[in-house]
Parts: structure tokens; C-alpha cells; sequence
């Protein structure tokens, strides 16, 4: 299984520094700052990075098991929302709230919300942010 790799480097002093970040493929180069990150700037910021990496991981893995329990997929899309927040004297990811679409003819929504659920406990980078409430709002269309 391969490794995958990122770097990021920080400029300067907290709140009027600037930073980088980089993926290995070169799929991803991209600015952040203390405004992107706790304020609302424009830039990116490293929640933004895992919410791409939850929503994209939950899509995957919720399609293979689907796919597992029998059922054609035609599409999963989702939608994570990280939250950094206050905590005591820092910060912290406070939630990690996913919104998933499934289209997947004949499949019930028991059975769907079942596989849903058990998708939110187990996909790998949902078992990384244990330390953080994952929800999940699924919707079989």
C-alpha cells in the first residue's frame, strides 16, 4: 500500500505569518494563513484539506460497501463541514459533519442507513478523527 505524502511550511510569527501546503502529486499547492484558518480568509487551511479527505474517503467507502452487500452504485457524493473552535486555551476540531448522497436503484433506506452508518464508523479516515464527533446525514436518492 503506498505512503502519501504532504508538506507544509510556516512563515513568520502566528497571526501575521503565512504558510504553504503541497501534496506529493502535485494535485494540490496552496496558501493559508491564521485569517483562512480562524478567521474567513480565502486561502485554504488544514480543515479544509480533511474535510476533502473525509467527503472523499466516505464516498469511496461507502460505495464499496454497497457494492459488497449487492447493489449497483451509480453515484455517492458528500459533503464534510470540519469545525475548528476555541478549546480551553487552543483550538481544536470540534466536529466533523458529513452530508452523503447515495444513488443506488432498488436499495432500501433501511438497509441504506444501515450500510451509511456503519461506513461513518469505519472508513479510515473517519477512524483517524476518533477524538472528534462524526455525524452523518445520509440520503438515498
Amino acid at each position: 500500500m503506498p505512503t502519501s505524502t504532504a508538506d507544509a511550511q510556516w512563515d513568520g510569527l502566528l497571526k501575521d505569518g503565512s504558510g504553504t501546503m503541497n501534496l506529493r502529486s502535485g494535485a494540490f499547492h496552496g496558501t493559508y494563513s491564521f485569517q483562512s484558518r480562524f478567521v474567513d480568509g480565502t486561502d485554504t487551511n488544514p480543515e479544509e484539506l480533511l474535510a476533502a479527505a473525509a467527503a472523499g474517503c466516505y464516498s469511496m467507502a461507502l460505495s464499496g460497501a454497497l457494492g459488497a452487500a449487492g447493489h449497483a452504485v451509480k453515484r455517492v457524493r458528500t459533503t464534510a463541514d470540519v469545525t475548528v473552535a476555541k478549546v480551553g486555551d487552543g483550538f481544536g476540531i470540534t466536529e466533523v459533519a458529513l452530508r452523503s448522497e447515495a444513488e443506488a436503484p432498488g436499495l432500501e433506506e433501511e438497509e441504506f442507513q444501515r450500510l451509511a452508518e456503519d461506513t461513518r464508523r469505519n472508513c479510515p479516515v473517519a477512524r483517524l478523527l476518533t477524538g472528534a464527533p462524526i455525524t452523518l446525514e445520509a440520503k438515498l436518492l
